[in-house]
């Protein structure tokens, strides 16, 4: 899957797709062109049965160095929040997309690239990645999701901190967050990450699929609710051929074979 995009390239290694920024001059910020076509690629990715998962980098020295500043400073108000839902809209295609999406962070990751991150399931982190939310900086406040993303992610205190001091986070502070799952050398990022791609892309799809809807909506329901939610989906997946098989294979020792029916 190429796409003819401009700022982002597609590539996909079995069942596995690494969407890549390519704005390297700019470290990858975001403009309103490049924000329209990660939504297109998204929407395009949740429907291709021979895609698992997704991995999310940046080209250079930057994950995603925000949006794009030169764009919009010359926006009136109508403009800059026609820009801003366009970027909701960019955010909500990477978060609602059934597959799970990693972000293999090799550098930069501010302003709307952490909200970027924020927006994944999964972040392995280069150890010399830093995280921030200065928007501050520029008398703003966070518009992609950011506020509430850090707020759920790290609790109040740390969030008011990380937001009203615009500071940056190292790789190893952000995983003691548990903003990052894990951090890697520099040279083994998109290993790292292409590992646990192809092993999560390994396991009925159905039910990973799942997962994610039940983590992301269970995730401010109350914990009754959200408990019955997971047993209906847990009910109606016992009726799944993968579920038939998974158990099959179990009782007969021998590996799944996973269709994602």
């Amino acid at each position: 899957m190429n796409g003819g995009y401009q700022y982002i390239k597609v590539e996909q290694v079995e069942r596995v797709v690494t969407i890549t920024f390519q704005r390297e001059a700019k470290l990858n910020a975001m403009n309103s062109i490049m924000m329209s076509e990660l939504t297109d690629c998204f929407q395009k990715l949740d429907e291709q049965i021979d895609v698992l998962a997704i991995i999310l980098t940046g080209c250079g020295k930057a994950f995603m160095a925000g949006a794009d500043i030169e764009e919009y400073s010359g926006f009136d108000l109508g403009a800059f929040f026609a820009f801003q839902n366009k970027g909701r809209q960019m955010y909500r295609a990477i978060e609602e997309c059934s597959k799970p999406v990693i972000a293999a962070v090799n550098g930069y990751a501010l302003g709307g690239g952490f909200e970027m991150v924020l927006a994944c399931d999964l972040v392995i982190a280069s150890d010399r990645a830093k995280f921030g939310l200065p928007e501050i900086n520029l008398g703003l406040v966070p518009g992609g999701g950011g506020v509430q993303k850090a707020l759920r992610a790290v609790g109040p205190y740390v969030a008011k901190e990380i937001l009203m001091t615009g500071r940056f986070l190292l790789a190893e502070e952000a995983r003691e967050l548990r903003i990052v799952n894990r951090v890697a050398a520099p040279d083994q990022l998109l290993e790292e990450a292409m590992t646990m791609a192809k092993d999560i892309a390994r396991k009925a799809p159905l039910a990973v699929q799942g997962l994610k809807k039940l983590v992301n909506e269970g995730r401010d329901a109350s914990l009754e609710s959200a408990q019955a939610y997971d047993r209906a989906y847990l009910a109606n997946l016992f009726y799944s051929a993968d579920a038939k098989e998974g158990i099959s294979a179990f009782v007969e020792k021998r590996p799944p074979v996973f269709k994602g029916k």
